[in-house]
């Protein structure tokens, strides 16, 4: 196995790279730049670690965070107080239907709009069970 020197790993990083741009058409250049591994890769490092920090930024410090699950509600505390409040809001709701049910069919026996019951008997024809 070869063995890889840290000085010519150093040396690789800081040898100097010409990048051109140029017109297809013409030939003429139109940027150029002199680079180097090690200015690339601090480069693309940088890039990474600022769009790191400022989607984390864009999440804690805006109204995102409330629709990620399990972030925006808080500590276990706020969690149990939310379910307590959402629990009474929902029997408040069905406490309101139910009174209002009844307000209004207490409105219509007051009006004479009752409806009719058939509890008239039915005379039907019994069937005889013999063996014949």
């Amino acid at each position: 196995m070869a063995r890889v020197e840290g000085n010519s790993t150093l040396k690789r990083l800081r040898n100097r790279y010409l990048l051109v741009v140029m017109n297809e058409d013409t030939y003429e250049e139109v940027v150029k730049f002199r680079l180097s591994r090690l200015s690339v890769y601090i480069i693309l490092s940088s890039t990474f670690v600022l769009f790191t920090i400022l989607t984390v930024a864009l999440i804690v410090f805006t109204p995102i965070k409330y629709y990620l699950p399990g972030v925006g509600y808080g500590d276990a505390r706020q969690v149990r107080e939310y379910r307590q409040l959402k629990i009474r809001a929902d029997s408040m709701e069905n406490a309101m239907k139910f009174k209002q049910q009844y307000l209004d069919d207490l409105k219509k026996v007051l009006e004479g709009k009752t409806p009719s019951l058939d509890t008239n008997k039915l005379d039907l024809p019994k069937e005889d069970n013999t063996n014949e």
